[in-house]
């Protein structure tokens, strides 16, 4: 008896059932199709790389936005079978004193990776959850605000918020990246975001997922990670911008930039992309939805989403 219920098939062997309603089959479906000869077989070999949206980083000497879960591998699908793809918006920076938005999850079929976490506010906001943590806002009351925790296999922390009682300079901590944690924001220090991650799937290399930068006061501004995390903005203590948060950068699921002080608002993240590659010695798929941008070079077919659409081998 065949025991795969259909949908997508992992090279090592394992299963997992496709989001797709045409990829499901009952137990009596693939005894049919069995015997009837028309049971897909798990033959094409397909690399993915699905990139969640970023978190929006916190205003008012706010942690950056941590980047959004990222996850790269390969595995096996079945020709003539519909796989779903969506493409998570990055989350809204806080807007005056108040924490950033977490970014929404990416797909491709049963493979979800999750949405980098918002960065907290200042002297009260911890750095949510994500598939990379937000980090924390700044407090010149002493306390610590911890950042985000990351999602396993996707992302990294987001950097503790903190500093010392009455202290007069700081940044919130730095959003976390896929390839590490956001630094911490303390008196005197700068949150930088936590570094993406490089992949050339689509042909040439390419960063994905860096974390954004804590908004600072009184001190220079924090650069998000791997430069495409946005950077955080900056107020000095007279009351001037001295830099304005940056949103993390468009389709690599990048951290927004935290706000500086007097309730300077955070930037966004940036939205996630999903991109799947393949032999050309395999026909091309059979249809799409979503109108990726469709390239064939060095042996490959590669299909990328900005967004969400699905595609049948």
């Amino acid at each position: 008896m065949n025991r795969f219920k259909g949908g997508i098939r992992s090279a090592t062997g394992a299963t997992t059932s496709n989001t797709s309603a045409v990829g499901k089959w009952t137990l009596t479906e693939q005894m049919q199709n069995r015997q009837s000869g028309s049971w897909p077989g798990y033959s094409i070999l397909v690399e993915y790389l699905v990139v969640a949206g970023g978190g929006g980083g916190g205003g008012d000497v706010g942690g950056g936005g941590g980047a959004g879960g990222l996850l790269n591998n390969t595995v096996l699908v079945a020709a003539g079978l519909s796989y779903t793809v969506t493409v998570g918006a990055g989350g809204a920076g806080g807007t005056g004193a108040n924490n950033g938005t977490s970014g929404s999850n990416s797909v491709f079929s049963s493979f979800t990776a999750t949405g980098g976490g918002a960065g907290g506010k200042s002297n009260a906001g911890t750095g949510s959850s994500g598939g990379s943590g937000g980090g924390g806002g700044w407090a010149n009351t002493g306390l610590t605000y911890s950042g985000g925790a990351g999602t396993s296999g996707q992302g990294f922390a987001g950097g503790n918020g903190g500093g010392a009682s009455g202290a007069t300079s700081g940044t919130g901590g730095g959003g976390g990246g896929s390839s590490a944690v956001g630094a911490v924001g303390k008196t005197g220090s700068t949150g930088i975001g936590g570094d993406g991650t490089s992949s050339s799937i689509t042909g040439s290399s390419t960063s994905y997922a860096g974390g954004g930068g804590g908004g600072a006061y009184n001190t220079t501004y924090a650069s998000g990670g791997s430069g495409i995390g946005g950077s955080g903005g900056a107020v000095d203590i007279p009351g001037s911008v001295t830099a304005t948060p940056t949103a993390g950068s468009t389709n690599t699921g990048s951290g927004g930039g935290g706000g500086g002080a007097l309730s300077q608002s955070g930037a966004s993240g940036g939205s996630g992309i999903v991109v799947v590659k393949y032999a050309d010695t395999n026909a091309a798929a059979s249809s799409t939805t979503g109108s990726p941008t469709i390239t064939v070079t060095g042996g490959y077919r590669i299909y990328k989403w900005t967004g969400n659409g699905s595609i049948t081998f």
